[in-house]
């Protein structure tokens, strides 16, 4: 399997808006100049560079939280085994829990700023590069 080159990547995403854009334009002569100043405005780069890096902090949070769950149950069974209290619920039990709260926490807040930052950003955007 060929691994594609840092090029071809850029290469296919450009590709992808210009197709996203000639969908929406009457004028498919303007596509190419509307790319290109989507590309280059400012809140445009801000939005790409924000909105990566907080996808991928928060994805290294619930994978934390998933892989030291899956870790405890390889390598600690006792602890997970635990009872609490005098019924049968054990200690791996709301950890199992915790870890699905977390998960739908973490994708809240995403949606959250998803919602308020990053749509204003794409709105700024937007009403820059149609006037």
């Amino acid at each position: 399997m060929m691994v594609p080159s840092t090029e071809q990547a850029w290469s296919d995403l450009h590709a992808g808006i210009r197709s996203f854009v000639r969908r929406r334009v009457r004028d498919h002569a303007d596509v190419d100049d509307i790319v290109q100043r989507v590309e280059s405005h400012p809140d445009y780069i801000k939005l790409k560079s924000a909105r990566t890096r907080f996808g991928w902090w928060l994805s290294l949070l619930g994978m934390l939280a998933y892989y030291g769950f899956i870790l405890l149950v390889a390598f600690d069974k006792p602890l997970l085994a635990q009872k609490l209290g005098s019924g049968v619920t054990t200690v791996g039990m709301p950890l199992g829990v915790a870890v699905i709260v977390f998960t739908i926490i973490i994708t809240w807040i995403y949606v959250r700023r998803a919602n308020s930052e990053f749509d204003a950003l794409t709105e700024s955007v937007t009403r820059s590069v149609l006037k």
